[in-house]
């Protein structure tokens, strides 16, 4: 009974961890686009926002990263469980704390720049025309761009974007110094948004995207939402989850696979280590007590 409590308690703090590092990840990025579209272009500009969500990845993973690990993304939740880094039963607590962290980022920027918006729109919030917002909270794609050419492009940003991770955090590699992983991991973001931009703005987060384009359905831009671009929707949610996978997988074969022998030797070491300062320990216990009993 103990135990199944602890279990819960555990699942219930990664599902809050999860859905507040997706809350940062969405106000500071969606909200460093609102500020460059509402002002036009006068208080930002594309750089501006690669910055904005560079650095709130960053904050999102130093907030729920010791708790839940800081995954924020559906994709880089499956690429963990694929690689048996998470339990396949959390996966689904994962995936609707970062679409409700999402979807409630989504609306806190509405809510902080409401009148913004109404003075933006004239009241009309509309997803195509001069005066579209509906691109501030989720992706859409450019004019030159195919649904295959989109799908390709989430499928290779968000290989990367999980390959990176992965290299980051790994202890047989050389990773990033303790504590310094969410400002390394934001970096990712920064590389992609410079060279990978061009097409659809890179979303790389079925969350991130899904979940504030949800909200915009419901807060006045209607089903044009899903409609636009030929039903644009669905690639920023299944073309990451397949860059996931893939980003995984590669990074498992072409480095992690090579390096475990060379892991489990060093864990071997470290517990000899361990079981050694016991037994000295247990040693010098035994000579005062016979020090004690012969006095």
């Amino acid at each position: 009974m103990r135990k199944h409590c602890a279990l819960k308690h555990g699942i219930f703090k990664e599902f809050l961890a999860e859905f507040l590092g997706t809350f940062v990840l969405v106000l500071f990025g969606c909200g460093s686009v609102a500020q460059t579209v509402l002002s036009r272009n006068t208080l930002g500009e594309p750089l501006t926002v690669h910055i904005g969500f560079s650095v709130g990845l960053m904050m999102a993973v130093y907030v729920a990263g010791g708790v839940s690990g800081g995954h924020v993304n559906p994709a880089v939740s499956l690429a963990m469980v694929i690689l048996g880094k998470l339990k396949i039963w959390k996966f689904p607590f994962y995936v609707i704390a970062q679409f409700l962290g999402a979807f409630v980022g989504a609306a806190a920027v509405f809510g902080l720049n409401y009148d913004a918006f109404m003075d933006f729109t004239s009241g009309i919030l509309s997803v195509t025309g001069i005066n579209a917002t509906g691109h501030i909270f989720a992706s859409y794609p450019a004019r030159h761009l195919s649904v295959l050419g989109g799908f390709i492009d989430q499928v290779v940003g968000t290989g990367m974007l999980v390959l990176c991770i992965l290299a980051i955090i790994d202890g047989g590699n050389i990773g990033a110094p303790k504590g310094m992983e969410p400002l390394a991991i934001g970096l990712i973001i920064m590389a992609i948004g410079v060279s990978m931009g061009l097409n659809c703005g890179y979303p790389l987060n079925p969350a991130r995207d899904l979940g504030p384009r949800l909200f915009t359905a419901v807060a006045g831009w209607g089903m044009e939402v899903f409609s636009t671009a030929g039903y644009w929707w669905w690639i920023p949610v299944a073309g990451p989850m397949v860059g996931g996978v893939v980003g995984a997988v590669l990074y498992f074969l072409l480095i992690e696979l090579h390096h475990p022998h060379d892991q489990d030797e060093k864990t071997h070491e470290v517990e000899e280590e361990e079981e050694e300062e016991e037994e000295d320990e247990d040693s010098s216990l035994k000579d005062k007590y016979e020090m004690i009993a012969m006095s």
